[in-house]
């Protein structure tokens, strides 16, 4: 679920961005709950055990301002993504100081709030940490992506290999598992799945990943190599 906040100290424009952005949420087809605060005071001391996942801002409040508001939240919280709102363009450039994603101008385009939001989504699904869920006897395992150096076949199991030598297995396809993996999860064998966070060197027949060496099939060495070399270049 996305946690969208709106800081406004005017109610009525907290009406008018809340039914935009519900509109196009929904639209959009997305999990989402909509909290308002009239005053950075009462953003600054909610009890919510975190953040909005993006907030859009007033920058000209009274006392606490939009400005100051934002250093508060980066001391507290810095994934946050934050889109100031503001009548006046000169206020823009401040926003770099608490690294604002973005700024819409009132009174609100319709457009615009589109556009910054889905940028603001999909930016908030790059940050946002991936887990990979096992279902076990015992109930369900939630291991976080970035610890999984591979996923490996064999037979009617995969095995996932973690980043601290762990490894876990379970009934299952390795094609079934990649059409559900970010896009750093590549093929180097018809039997291997790795992550490229942890390749730290190709050679001509393997893939390196720390102590750990795959094997690297003809049929993937050209698009496992295009990959790591995109990844190198980031």
């Amino acid at each position: 679920m996305i946690h969208i906040g709106i800081c406004d100290d005017e109610a009525a424009m907290r009406k008018a961005l809340r039914l935009l952005l519900e509109t196009k949420l929904q639209l959009m087809g997305e999990d989402y709950r909509v909290s308002e605060y009239d005053s950075g005071e009462r953003l600054a001391a909610n009890e919510e055990t975190a953040w909005p996942d993006i907030l859009f801002l007033d920058i000209e409040m009274k006392q606490l301002s939009g400005m100051d508001t934002a250093r508060l939240l980066r001391k507290r919280d810095a994934r946050t993504i934050l889109i100031f709102v503001t009548a006046y363009p000169d206020f823009v450039f401040q926003g770099y100081e608490v690294h604002a994603f973005h700024y819409i101008l009132k009174p609100y385009d319709e457009r615009k709030i589109q556009n910054v939001l889905e940028q603001a989504i999909r930016e908030l699904g790059k940050s946002r940490e991936k887990f990979f869920v096992l279902e076990q006897k015992s109930g369900s395992l939630k291991i976080p992506m970035k610890k999984i150096l591979a996923f490996s076949s064999d037979r009617r199991k995969v095995g996932v290999l973690l980043d601290d030598g762990e490894k876990l297995d379970f009934y299952g396809k390795l094609d079934d598992v990649e059409k559900n993996l970010p896009e750093y999860f590549i093929r180097c064998h018809n039997r291997h799945l790795v992550n490229l966070n942890h390749v730290d060197g190709l050679e001509k027949d393997c893939c390196i990943c720390g102590t750990v060496q795959f094997p690297v099939s003809r049929a993937y060495r050209q698009g496992l190599e295009i990959a790591f070399a995109r990844l190198l270049l980031q």
